[in-house]
């Protein structure tokens, strides 16, 4: 069974617009690769939970035709796990760890919304972005969003999921300050997943650091195997 299709998840605080380089090497791979931006409540940001957000993933999972994979990074990474019983592959990039790894996550105190987009500077995206060019960081910087608190404070008590009955592959960047590699090492070792370590990299680095295609291509060919 060859993975054909997939639906690529953003971070909190990012947006599909994070893979397109990703889009592109899974295209040139003959893999079709859906990111859309997940979507606030109809009652605001401020009320938005983790639940909808995985209701959003799930429902857009099934127009996909299978086999198909959900491409996860941090917070998507985790709703990826959340919907993983109707996908046929797993590749979580920095993903959130679920409970119980996520007790061991640095504590961050949330308020109803994470002002992201407001509060962007050019200085503070070139240091979350440290192995990226100064033009994906100025591309960054104007795309950050604002992110709900609720999902963020349940994603940090710890989303209980099922393991993964289906291929799950792992990246961990070895420069990451938000999800210790450390955490996403444990994941792949208890459910028996693949794991792909990237020593340099950081939290998004991945995504829109300078060695993003590399990483990219990698994953697709893992899922081309599939």
């Amino acid at each position: 069974m060859t993975v054909r299709q997939a639906l690529m998840l953003h971070g909190a605080g990012g947006g599909a617009w994070e893979w397109s380089v990703w889009r592109a090497v899974f295209a040139a791979h003959g893999i079709e690769a859906v990111a859309e931006d997940l979507r606030p409540a109809a009652s605001g940001l401020a009320a938005t939970g983790f639940d909808d957000y995985a209701a959003q993933v799930a429902a857009a999972l099934a127009s996909l035709p299978r086999p198909r994979a959900l491409v996860g990074a941090s917070l998507g990474g985790l709703l990826a796990m959340a919907c993983s019983t109707q996908a046929d592959a797993l590749v979580l990039v920095n993903p959130m760890p679920p409970a119980p790894w996520a007790g061991r996550m640095p504590a961050k105190d949330r308020g109803d919304i994470v002002h992201w987009a407001r509060d962007a500077r050019l200085a503070t995206t070139r240091r979350a972005l440290p192995d990226s060019d100064d033009a994906t960081a100025l591309h960054a910087l104007r795309r950050w969003r604002d992110e709900s608190g609720a999902v963020l404070r349940a994603a940090q008590q710890g989303i209980e999921v099922a393991v993964p009955a289906c291929p799950v592959l792992c990246i961990a960047s070895g420069s990451d300050e938000d999800v210790p590699a450390a955490l996403t090492e444990a994941l792949a070792d208890a459910w028996n997943a693949t794991l792909l370590r990237l020593p340099q990299a950081s939290h998004v680095g991945p995504l829109l650091g300078r060695d993003a295609a590399s990483v990219a291509t990698q994953a697709a060919v893992w899922l081309s195997a599939r």
